[in-house]
């Protein structure tokens, strides 16, 4: 016969289930929440000419901001419209050391 106290093993239950919430909330939810908000502060701080990477990976530089888009040159008399959820980075290009 086993001779332990149901409400401490309820207790415990309980207490592990608050552990792994704990867990869950500082590896996975908060660290997503604080990527979501720099990407956030990123996109309300765009402005004209700045160069940009969409989600889909096209390299451009903006042009026109409106409220949910974001008009980009990618090319020479080339201009595409997007919505500014599908910037994902500030493009900032590899200047190349050459050793001589």
């Amino acid at each position: 016969m086993q001779g332990g106290d149901p409400m401490s093993s309820i207790i415990g239950a309980v207490l592990w289930m608050v552990i792994l919430i704990a867990i869950f909330y500082f590896l996975l939810y908060r660290p997503q929440q604080q990527q979501r908000k720099k990407h956030q502060e990123f996109i309300n701080s765009l402005k004209k000419g700045d160069k940009v990477i969409t989600s889909g990976g096209i390299i451009g530089e903006i042009k026109g901001i409106d409220e949910k888009t974001v008009t980009l040159k990618v090319a020479e008399g080339t201009m595409i419209k997007v919505l500014k959820t599908a910037i994902s980075a500030p493009f900032e290009e590899e200047k190349e050391q050459k050793e001589g």
